[in-house]
């Protein structure tokens, strides 16, 4: 018979979601045991985009789960809209005193793995989930093989997936991995980084006639750029040369500091928001019940809305025996996903082309772009949104 292990929440995924989940659950005196396919290493080397909400830094910071967010992340009150040759600057700050922060996610995770491990926390890497089973009693089960191999089993009062699309969890919840609503683009990023100094000290979001590109930062030294592609193309395809004139074609007005690239990657679009988030005492946050295009900046945060929403839900129900939240907590959940898929969509068909855009489409779109930057309200909207709503009983 395969080793039990006994705890009250069992998380599936150590990325943001499930770590941050623990270590809220912690705080309140609930245990937790979290297990992740992945080793450590590879967890925390994996270099990921990270722009952060305002609400997202405090609650980080506030809940101890990172002292380095303001000290090593950069504050950003603003972003650039370029179209027709210039830029338009969206000013955060000015339009409702908030702002955004450049933190990458793989140093949210570190920070996260240490103060969890700190604690004490049961993590578990290399440990894979085979399967969801009694989810419909109030002692569900993750059957697992840990890193050696061998079975083990996970009992617990609940279980939360946060493994991705992937994962297990989706799967036991809606019946699918498939099973969602879905948007595929056309379209794709073609991803670089480059050691070169910052080309803008804000992000840059460039509706082009050649495509859309992003210019983004990682530090003063590592930057990180994006250009619109075809889903197919080949990363090998391009000379460095190439690859710096599309980039800079895609920008007119900044000149781009240029440097040696060395990373390069593709990056497909999808949206997908599960059909169900909740099966009995099972339930899915981050990833694995929803995607995003990463054009508005929502994946890590709208994972962070989740833990926040169902953490509260389980505390009810693990120490109060109230069923109550955890019940609501889709319809709770859904709000602010629905929410971010919209803005997430929206600014993705603003600012890019598709392979059936007319000319008339592209001069909507300009006409569209106008109406943002020259209207208070389109620029407070975008604030607003970009700068991440309020979460839920913060």
């Amino acid at each position: 018979m395969p080793d039990t292990i006994r705890t009250r929440v069992a998380i599936i995924g150590a990325g943001p979601a499930g770590l941050l989940l623990s270590h809220l659950l912690a705080a309140s005196g609930i245990e937790s045991v979290v297990i992740d396919a992945r080793t450590r290493e590879s967890i925390e080397s994996t270099i990921r985009a990270g722009i952060l909400e305002q609400g997202t830094v405090e609650l980080l910071e506030s809940s101890g789960a990172s002292s380095r967010v303001r000290i090593d992340g950069n504050r950003h009150e603003g972003i650039e809209l370029r179209f027709a040759g210039e830029g338009h600057r969206i000013d955060f700050a000015a339009q409702i005193g908030r702002a955004v922060w450049l933190y990458p996610q793989h140093e949210v995770l570190k920070d996260l793995i240490a103060a969890r491990l700190a604690e004490g926390q049961d993590l578990r890497f290399g440990a894979r989930a085979e399967r969801i089973e009694d989810a419909d009693t109030d002692r569900p089960r993750v059957v697992c093989v840990d890193a050696d191999g061998a079975p083990f089993e996970i009992e617990a009062d609940f279980v939360v997936g946060a493994d991705g699309s992937r994962g297990v969890a989706r799967a036991a919840v809606t019946g699918s991995r498939a099973g969602g609503y879905s948007r595929e683009y056309p379209f794709a990023w073609f991803g670089i980084l480059c050691e070169a100094p910052p080309s803008s000290q804000e992000l840059i979001y460039s509706n082009s006639p050649d495509g859309f590109a992003l210019i983004s930062q990682r530090s003063d030294i590592v930057q990180r750029m994006y250009f619109q592609c075809d889903r197919e193309d080949d990363t090998a395809a391009y000379t460095e040369e190439q690859l710096w004139e599309e980039l800079q074609r895609r920008v007119p007005g900044t000149t781009l500091k240029e440097g040696p690239i060395f990373q390069r990657d593709i990056l497909r679009f999808r949206s997908f928001v599960a059909h169900r988030l909740l099966d009995n005492r099972v339930a899915l946050i981050g990833d694995a019940a929803h995607t995003v295009p990463p054009t508005g900046a929502k994946g890590m945060n709208l994972a962070v809305a989740d833990v926040v929403i169902l953490e509260r839900a389980l505390r009810a129900l693990l120490q109060e025996n109230d069923s109550r939240l955890i019940e609501a907590f889709p319809d709770a959940a859904l709000k602010r996903i629905w929410k971010a898929q919209h803005f997430s969509w929206w600014m993705t068909n603003m600012l890019h082309l598709t392979p059936e855009t007319s000319e008339f489409d592209r001069m909507r779109q300009l006409g569209e772009l106008r109406t943002v930057v020259e209207s208070d309200a389109g620029r407070t909207y975008l604030a607003e949104a970009y700068t991440g709503w309020p979460l839920a009983g913060l």
